[in-house]
């Protein structure tokens, strides 16, 4: 990341750089050691050149009172900035490494600054709050008050929402665009690249970065192991050069293993509404775009299509099926008997209900249907295997609802094109996320389901060459 700054920059003795989210100070530490060399010529003696560089060019915000210790450990030698162990001293234990204790501004159950769940975090004063200084503030200005050549971090990526599972929200958008509220000359982050289809409160930050040609520079890892060996985040990370004075298209640097190729491209492709991340996709995607084919996102319908949560469990008291919320119990048999004669498809496996609980949508009961998991595997198949829903059943919000008809034969061969490498890769293209809603499939055109589509097929039909075909084959698992 840091190789991405110009130069010259380490041999400026007025360049200021700002860490808001500082954890270990390895940002700090790496950049100070830059300034030792780069300003040798200016100030020869080793202690005035840190005395300079540490009071003068170097500041960060912890992001807990640990960071900050570690963090003024990393860069003065010392967790106190004012003790004799310190290699420069301060007058205060900060020094240029703060830390204040923040708390959540709570409205209507949320923070108004960052969305935390009054719920999950409103907690006692021993307990860590999560409430960032940095994007705590109207004007994050304030905290130094000064101009910054450079702002860099690797910020928090998430925090809990308050919903079951690992339920969460993304935070790491709020401290780029506090970072670009300072107007450094250069901001550079890591964060995940779920930002490049949105969702999650992110699609305002997507447009607004795929719409600034300020960006300069992009490194996206579609595995983030590339990047953090052993560490597993959906989607994959990517880091970015922000330049305030030049505009320009970006240089992109894909990252695959020991691989990288890069391509000098706008980052949002006309047509198109979120970042393709390589020129392969891209290629593959103006050949079907050009046959200007209905996207299967149109068909899906998704949503409790027919009235049902997805977290639905079975309760041992009465043999109901009970929304979690409580919202809602319908009673049920696990086999079909007497009036139970509709089949309804849940998470883990399925039940049988009465027709007249079919809250929505009961007409598409009696027609075949194909049902798609709406948890895919990003970096495996990555669609969940489609099912057959035959007439006399229906589905939880587990899955999207293609209703097809009468016919059998097209829905089996709707599942048979959805397992092709060609549908998979294009929903791969699309969404970054296990959470496959149907806009995962606004890529995917619609097909003659009277017939059973094959991947050698659907190459031909949209004139893949052998360079592309082969990035589709290598990249997307066969499926069963």
């Amino acid at each position: 990341m840091l190789d991405m700054l110009p130069k010259k920059i380490w041999s400026d003795p007025e360049a200021t750089f700002l860490d808001p989210s500082c954890k270990s100070g390895v940002f700090l530490r790496e950049i100070t050691k830059r300034l030792i060399e780069g300003l040798q010529d200016d100030y020869p003696v080793l202690d005035e050149r840190l005395e300079h560089i540490l009071k003068k060019q170097v500041y960060g915000v912890a992001l807990t009172e640990l960071t900050g210790l570690l963090s003024r450990r990393s860069a003065y030698c010392s967790k106190y900035a004012n003790s004799r162990y310190s290699v420069v001293e301060f007058d205060s234990s900060d020094g240029n490494i703060r830390y204040g204790r923040c708390e959540h501004k709570w409205l209507n159950g949320r923070c108004r600054y960052c969305g935390a769940s009054e719920k999950e975090y409103k907690r006692d004063a021993e307990l860590e709050t999560h409430a960032y200084e940095f994007i705590h503030q109207d004007n994050p200005g304030e905290l130094f008050p000064m101009k910054f050549d450079v702002v860099i971090g690797n910020p928090p990526y998430q925090l809990s929402d308050g919903g079951n599972g690992a339920s969460a929200m993304p935070i790491y958008h709020k401290f780029v665009q506090q970072g670009m509220k300072l107007s450094p000359r250069y901001l550079t982050m890591i964060i995940p690249a779920r930002w490049y289809a949105g969702g999650r409160g992110l699609d305002s930050f997507r447009a607004e970065m795929l719409h600034d040609d300020r960006i300069r520079e992009l490194h996206d890892y579609v595995n983030a192991s590339d990047c953090f060996p052993g560490v597993e985040i959906k989607g994959g990370v990517c880091y970015f050069l922000w330049d305030r004075d030049h505009r320009g298209l970006c240089r992109v640097y894909s990252h695959d293993g020991n691989d990288v190729s890069m391509d000098e491209r706008p980052l949002l492709e006309d047509g198109m509404e979120t970042f393709i991340r390589s020129s392969k996709q891209i290629s593959i995607l103006k050949k079907i775009r050009s046959m200007q084919e209905k996207p299967l996102s149109e068909e899906l319908n998704a949503g409790r299509y027919f009235g049902f949560h997805t977290r639905a469990l079975w309760n041992g008291t009465d043999g109901s099926l009970q929304t979690a919320d409580g919202s809602s119990s319908y009673p049920v048999k696990k086999n079909k008997t007497g009036a139970f004669a509709t089949k309804v498809y849940i998470a883990h496996g399925e039940c049988w209900i009465e027709q007249k609980n079919v809250t929505r949508n009961a007409g598409d009961v009696q027609k075949y249907k194909v049902l798609i998991p709406r948890a895919g595997n990003p970096g495996g198949t990555i669609l969940g295997k489609p099912k057959l829903a035959e007439p006399g059943s229906c589905s939880s919000n587990t899955y999207n609802v293609f209703v097809l008809g009468a016919s059998a034969s097209e829905a089996n061969n709707l599942i048979q094109y959805l397992k092709t490498r060609f549908v998979r890769y294009l929903v791969a293209t699309r969404t970054a996320t296990q959470d496959m809603a149907p806009k995962a499939f606004e890529f995917v055109p619609v097909q003659d389901w009277s017939h059973a589509w094959t991947d050698e097929e659907l190459f031909e039909k949209y004139g893949l060459d052998e360079s592309e075909i082969d990035d589709v084959c290598s990249s997307i698992p066969g499926m069963e």
